[in-house]
């Protein structure tokens, strides 16, 4: 799966929960999990637990966008996408 991410341009953007969007919340988006999904998204030797809260992302051949903190504790914030293994939680 390939993730990617959105920060601060969209702070306070209302997501598809309804809530305003928090580049450093632990949140993510996804096209089809339902919302309040938990997630636990790993890149290399790291990984974080993500609740999804938004749909998307609508780029072809992306199948996650993370929030700014999530990114940044898997290590993504360096590539614009990169592969991440996901489990539900």
């Amino acid at each position: 799966m390939d993730a990617s991410y959105y920060g601060h341009e969209l702070e306070g953007s209302p997501t598809a929960s309804g809530e305003p969007f928090d580049p450093e919340g632990l949140t993510a988006a996804h096209k089809t999990l339902p919302l309040g999904t938990r997630l636990k998204v790993s890149r290399g030797g790291e990984s974080v637990k993500v609740t999804v809260n938004d749909r998307g992302p609508y780029v072809a051949g992306r199948d996650l966008d993370l929030s700014l903190a999530a990114a940044r504790e898997i290590g993504l914030t360096g590539a614009a996408e990169a592969p991440v293994r996901v489990s539900t939680l």
